[in-house]
């Protein structure tokens, strides 16, 4: 039998996530901007589509970077 780790999300069932909120995004992009897939951050799909869409157009707005250039 296969046992799954079940990773605690930083999102609780009832926020909404908001482009405007950068340290939370932050949370969810690599070093190299990239953002992360569901299966490391534990999000449900609903959840990381709004995720995206918010970093998006979170980038749009240059409130976050699209490249780390370091």
């Amino acid at each position: 039998m296969v046992s799954y780790n079940k990773k605690s999300s930083l999102i609780g069932n009832n926020n909404l996530l908001d482009y405007k909120d950068i340290d939370l995004l932050r949370k969810f992009i690599t070093d190299q901007g990239k953002i992360l897939s569901r299966r490391l951050t534990g999000l449900t799909a609903k959840q990381q589509k709004q995720l995206t869409k918010s970093i998006k157009r979170a980038r749009v707005l240059s409130l976050l970077p699209f490249l780390n250039k370091d």
